[in-house]
């Protein structure tokens, strides 16, 4: 290939995207691949070594792409910063064979699997032929599974006992929903034609019974296999996560810190708050448990759903125009409730590359069928709007000016959960949470933001209590005493809490980025407004800077303060 004819960065990452997706059709499932629908990956530890292939040779491709003429142009540039990035921190867990012991209660390879059927379109016959078949597949895909925690027991290499633990139970869930045997992939396929009735049926009792076949060697093999290994992972593990989830090497010790100053900040206000609702509360947690009983709530699943659908709604009425300037595709996000038998913590998913699937809410119920306001509506701002749905639809949106790269798979957790926090942030800046209810449920969930920074970091390296702690001063933090810590400040109910610990246990490093992205998100902005002085425009700045695309925490001060 000539000189003129080899490709940019931005090129290189796109064919990276492509070349991803014929091995991860789950991604292409994402990125709305009508081809994918109907297979699953290979997660075996041979599927594993393919991707890492991938991404060692589109490294090689990458330098050569960047000795190209205009490979130095601000969007090339940042493209290859970010692919780089990514690429290398990805190579670095999989070469310290982390994929052999990825056990969790919310991101596996198993996970993945389940909940890319929420995602895979349904609306034709052939849609749905092609469900059938990708059902037929999950067996394979547990056993690949299955096999790379195998070569994991032979490495000694062990997954964590308390996730392992939570995931047989979710197993167990997922393969007997209702108690009487039937499980969530039948549950699944009972709004399939009539036409391929048979055909789906016989394929979703497949996929259960490798479920059950999966819990059952879980059960009986892995869990005795590891013992009492330690749920904890120590500095150097979590320094490589903390790495691949931030996109920046972090200084941990000071992380842990802010953490703490970001603790005792939010105590200070939430006890004001809490005194409006409650006056001579103990604690906000007594203030907040008040609301639980006698707050403003709302009754019924649907109910729910339906009102967080207009909240975002109003959310995109009041802020279009004013704050922002949205495409009208971007203004679409759907509110839904999350299948059974997953994590206690509401998420989202993006749209597809053609926005023909909108951005989704999903609030996990947990068997509840009244709902609080106070926990939803910063939770929303977070998820929806203007958080996670205006970053990464407008990723989207802006794709052709990126690479699709930088505007999907590329995506940098830290940067999208500290944008979904800073929203929050905006919407009380703005005067959306003056009510004492809203208002102290959102500095609640800005306190569980501290909390993670402070217990993640703390459990995972064995770190001490300091002195001026309110809790176990001086001792040092185990995931016994991160649950109570947590339990203590925190109005989330018991259940939650154990599910966030799980979660923090198994995937170390990515609960910090939600803080420690915002404190980025804020110094980006704040270096752009000295940088403009009284000719800062914030409207302008929000919208530039949703059409970045992914970037790291290294990179997004610097980015954001340019604009």
């Amino acid at each position: 290939m000539s000189q003129t004819n080899s490709p940019l960065p931005r090129q290189v990452a796109d064919a990276y995207v492509d070349e991803l997706i014929a091995l991860d059709p789950i991604t292409g499932t994402y990125l709305g691949v009508k081809e994918s629908s109907s297979r699953l990956p290979d997660t075996s530890p041979a599927g594993q070594e393919a991707l890492a292939d991938l991404a060692r040779t589109t490294l090689a491709r990458l330098a050569e792409a960047e000795r190209q003429p205009g490979a130095d142009s601000d969007i090339e540039r940042r493209c290859a910063r970010l692919l780089r990035e990514r690429l290398t921190a990805e190579l670095a867990v999989h070469e310290a064979d982390e994929g052999l012991r990825a056990v969790s209660n919310i991101h596996s390879p198993v996970h993945s699997v389940r909940e890319v059927f929420t995602l895979t379109p349904t609306g034709t016959d052939e849609e749905w032929a092609a469900v059938a078949e990708r059902l037929r597949a999950v067996p394979a895909a547990l056993r690949g599974y299955r096999e790379s925690l195998a070569l994991g027991l032979e490495r000694k290499l062990y997954g964590g006992p308390k996730p392992a633990a939570t995931f047989i139970q979710q197993l167990t869930e997922w393969s007997d929903t209702d108690g009487r045997g039937r499980g969530w992939f039948e549950d699944y396929v009972s709004g399939g034609p009539e036409s391929l009735r048979g055909e789906l049926d016989e394929a979703a009792r497949t996929a259960t019974a490798a479920v059950v076949e999966l819990r059952d060697w879980m059960r009986d093999v892995y869990v005795p296999a590891i013992g009492d290994a330690p749920d904890t992972v120590g500095r150097e593990r979590y320094a490589r996560f903390a790495r691949y989830f931030n996109g920046t090497d972090l200084d941990l010790d000071e992380a842990y810190a802010y953490g703490w100053s970001e603790f005792h900040r939010l105590l200070g206000e939430m006890r004001k708050e809490a005194e409006k609702v409650l006056p001579g509360a103990r604690t906000p947690w007594v203030a907040l448990a008040h609301l639980d009983e006698h707050g403003t709530r709302i009754e019924g699943v649907e109910e729910v759903r339906v009102w967080l659908q207009k909240l975002m709604d109003e959310a995109i009425d009041a802020l279009d125009g004013t704050h922002f300037e949205l495409a009208e595709r971007v203004r679409r996000v759907e509110s839904c409730i999350a299948p059974p038998g997953g994590a206690a913590a509401p998420y989202y998913t993006p749209p597809s590359a053609d926005f023909s699937r909108p951005g989704r809410t999903w609030l996990p119920t947990m068997g509840q069928t009244r709902f609080p306001v106070y926990d939803l509506v910063s939770t929303w701002y977070h998820e929806g709007v203007p958080g996670h749905h205006l970053q990464l639809a407008q990723w989207v949106h802006v794709a052709e000016n990126l690479s699709r790269y930088q505007a999907t798979v590329g995506m940098v957790s830290a940067n999208a959960e500290g944008w979904a926090l800073y929203a929050e942030r905006l919407m009380d800046e703005l005067g959306f949470l003056t009510d004492p209810e809203r208002r102290l449920g959102y500095l609640d969930a800005q306190m569980m933001r501290a909390v993670r920074v402070i217990i993640d970091i703390g459990m995972h390296l064995g770190l001490e209590i300091p002195e001026d702690s309110p809790f176990h001063p001086g001792e040092r933090w185990t995931p016994g005493l991160a649950l109570e810590f947590f339990a203590a400040h925190s109005s989330r109910p018991r259940d939650f809490v154990e599910s966030e610990l799980i979660r923090y246990l198994s995937m170390p490093g990515q609960a910090i980025g939600y803080k420690l992205g915002e404190r980025a998100w804020l110094l980006g902005r704040e270096k752009a407004r000295e940088r403009h002085g009284d000719a800062f425009d914030a409207k302008a700045w929000h919208m530039a800077a949703l059409s970045l695309g992914s970037l790291g925490l290294d990179d997004l001060v610097d980015e954001l303060a340019r604009l």
